[in-house]
């Protein structure tokens, strides 16, 4: 099987549990980065896109890491003490 997934037309890369820590930080920060443009520039297709791959991402980073640091900050009562 090709590395590439092919749904349609639609290429979603890799899949997420195949990528090494490395490689899906790579891809994290490449997709959060292109995040914006996409939302205002992008047509409706690339931006479904855009937000099936960012959720298979996102969701293997999280299954990789149930116990991640959570800043105080961001929570609901860290937010309501600034």
């Amino acid at each position: 099987m090709d590395e590439h997934d092919e749904r349609g037309s639609t290429m979603t890369g890799v899949d997420p549990g195949r990528l090494d820590d490395q490689q899906l930080m790579k891809e994290l920060e490449t997709i959060h980065r292109t995040r914006h443009d996409t939302l205002l520039y992008g047509s409706d297709d690339a931006l479904r896109a855009h937000n099936g791959r960012m959720a298979q991402l996102e969701g293997e980073y999280l299954r990789r890491n149930p116990r991640r640091l959570v800043a105080a900050g961001r929570t609901r009562e860290g937010a309501r003490e600034r």
